[in-house]
């Protein structure tokens, strides 16, 4: 939750709240599921429609494949790192140089693909998937790394709201009261 922040204010911490929430919760599951989903697909289904392919759709779907695997895995590694973090496993500081290896990123969208429209469905709805689950946890990421909040309350001073509302937009580091 929250802690005190100063006698006039409650720091809140999105990265904490989050952390202990049921949506995390919930994201997680999605996630594993997801990663057991393709892997399940690749290794059976996908690897019999991949053999009926074409030498040139097959190389796209080998491109494709690999790229799933690999933004699930970056996917995957992230919310792996957060639950360590939540069940105390690693430290803040860990899961910071943990976070720096991950590589969330939302590059090589279907769209930019030649020959997607003709990759197996099950392909498809599982690389689609991928981006809605990896675009979802960008935001979040870029949520808990934002630095926390702080709460005013209506009794403190006019200067100290102002210098709340600087460190709001331009980061704590920059503001010293």
């Amino acid at each position: 939750m929250g802690s005190v922040g100063s006698k006039d204010g409650v720091t809140i911490s999105f990265a904490e709240r989050f952390a202990a929430s049921e949506q995390f919760d919930e994201i997680f599951r999605e996630g594993m599921a997801l990663v057991e989903k393709t892997a399940g697909y690749l290794d059976g289904e996908g690897r019999r429609e991949a053999k009926a392919l074409g030498p040139a759709l097959a190389v796209v779907y080998a491109s494709e494949s690999m790229r799933l695997t690999t933004r699930l895995l970056e996917v995957a590694s992230w919310l792996l790192m957060r639950r360590s973090l939540k069940s105390g496993e690693i430290t803040k500081e860990e899961a910071r140089v943990k976070r720096r290896r991950i590589k969330l990123a939302s590059v090589g969208r279907p769209e930019h693909v030649k020959d997607f429209a003709n990759l197996p469905s099950g392909l498809r709805r599982l690389i689609e998937s991928s981006f809605s689950l990896n675009d979802r946890i960008v935001q979040i990421d870029r949520a808990l790394e934002a630095p926390a909040l702080v709460v005013v309350s209506s009794n403190s001073n006019p200067v100290q709201q102002q210098l709340n509302r600087l460190a709001d937009a331009f980061g704590p580091r920059l503001v010293q009261s």
